[in-house]
């Protein structure tokens, strides 16, 4: 199966580990190595704990494979690259470490950690508005009941 050819891929909503291990051409640990590194690839769930990845995911799988083996990028010259395509969020600012007076004050430290989280959401939130999102059918069908 080519690497970039996404239309050679079994018409589903998801791809379990295993399958997508297959198609990238890579072992399973890799796959989750990279979910650590790339904020973009981030698989669903199922109920029994097993990751779950979309076609968008194995897409952007098959870009790192390609940037990182075929290219010879960096970890981070992948994520600077894909980042730059539009593909991974923008890396949130680093949180400032606090001057030592600062850190006497109360609550410093947790302003600091929430406005970190607040950073997370706010790239997370433009993630999802970005154009061709997946809709699961678990959304679908919440919206349908609440229509009705």
């Amino acid at each position: 199966m080519s690497d970039h050819d996404l239309r050679e891929l079994p018409v589903k909503l998801y791809y379990r580990i295993g399958e997508v291990s297959e198609i990238v051409g890579v072992e399973p640990h890799v796959l989750r190595y990279w979910e650590t590194e790339f904020r973009s690839i981030r698989p669903q769930k199922s109920r029994k704990g097993q990751r779950i990845y979309s076609r968008r995911d194995v897409d952007k799988l098959l870009k790192v494979k390609d940037l990182l083996y075929s290219h010879g990028f960096t970890i981070a010259g992948a994520r600077k690259r894909l980042r730059e395509g539009g593909a991974e969020p923008q890396q949130t600012a680093p949180v400032a470490v606090a001057p030592p007076e600062a850190a006497k004050r109360p609550g410093a430290q947790l302003r600091a950690a929430l406005g970190e989280i607040r950073r997370d959401i706010v790239a997370l939130l433009a993630e999802l508005e970005a154009p061709g999102l997946e809709v699961s059918n678990r959304s679908q069908g919440a919206q349908g009941a609440t229509a009705g």
